[in-house]
């Protein structure tokens, strides 16, 4: 007899409650479960399938924004770094002295773009070069072009929304997938009950009955490596060596 697994997927837990409900169109007197199983498993499935559909949802619109937020990170680090460089530049030139960089919160004497690598980086001298850029013109100084702080804050503040919104789909899909993980303990545990109360039920059936009765409850098998499956030639063979049995126990 092949071994008993739990469903491992959600989308297995749903199926296999949705298999056990099916069993209340058997006659009555057929039924292999007990009823409060079946009450509590139609329970159970709209609750857990809600819960599902919207871990499901929260999460392929966290993937799909994700997409976008990564473009929106690029933009927003290559106009901040490119508008450093020509600060730099600038400086380099004699147009600008260097201690005006103290503005922008850069090290007069460092002519390197400092580390835009992590988003947090990214946030903290966006802004810096923002209102350094807005001190430095409301002193009397001539904007910066290609690129102006304009563009530069166009792309930063698109990235700054979309950095928090993506914050709030994580939290989102987070707490629904928390939301599924305590209920796939119960549901587990249901399904086991439903499980052991139907292989109960059959047990005196040969083992392709048994396996096929079990199967259309919901029960899921899995064969081992190496191990023959189960046929109707099976449960002939059997029915076979016990008449033999049977034949020989008579005569005797």
């Amino acid at each position: 007899m092949p071994y008993r697994r739990l469903p491992k997927t959600d989308q297995a837990r749903l199926k296999s409650l949705k298999k056990a409900i099916a069993m209340e169109k058997m006659p009555m007197n057929e039924i292999p479960v007990p009823f409060r199983l079946l009450t509590q498993a139609k329970a159970y499935l709209p609750v857990f399938e809600t819960l599902v559909s919207q871990y499901n949802m929260t999460f392929e619109t966290q993937v799909s924004e994700s997409k976008k937020y990564q473009n929106m990170v690029k933009n927003a680090r290559m106009y901040v770094s490119h508008f450093i460089q020509v600060l730099n530049f600038a400086v380099l030139r004699g147009e600008f002295k260097k201690d005006i960089k103290v503005l922008y919160g850069l090290d007069p004497d460092d002519f390197t773009v400092p580390d835009l690598t992590t988003d947090a980086a990214l946030v903290v001298w966006g802004r810096k070069i923002i209102d350094g850029e807005q001190e430095r013109v409301a002193q009397g100084g001539a904007p910066l072009a290609y690129p102006t702080i304009a563009k530069v804050r166009v792309h930063y503040d698109i990235f700054c929304d979309q950095h928090a919104n993506r914050k709030t789909y994580q939290q989102s899909t987070s707490r629904n997938q928390q939301r599924v993980a305590e209920m796939r303990d119960q549901v587990d545990e249901l399904i086991l009950q439903i499980w052991d109360a139907v292989e109960a039920a059959y047990v005196d059936l040969l083992p392709y009955a048994r396996y096929q009765a079990c199967t259309k409850c919901g029960v899921i098998y899995y064969y081992r490596k190496g191990e023959s499956h189960l046929t109707p030639k099976t449960d002939e063979d059997i029915e076979r060596a016990q008449a033999a049995t049977l034949s020989l126990s008579f005569e005797e």
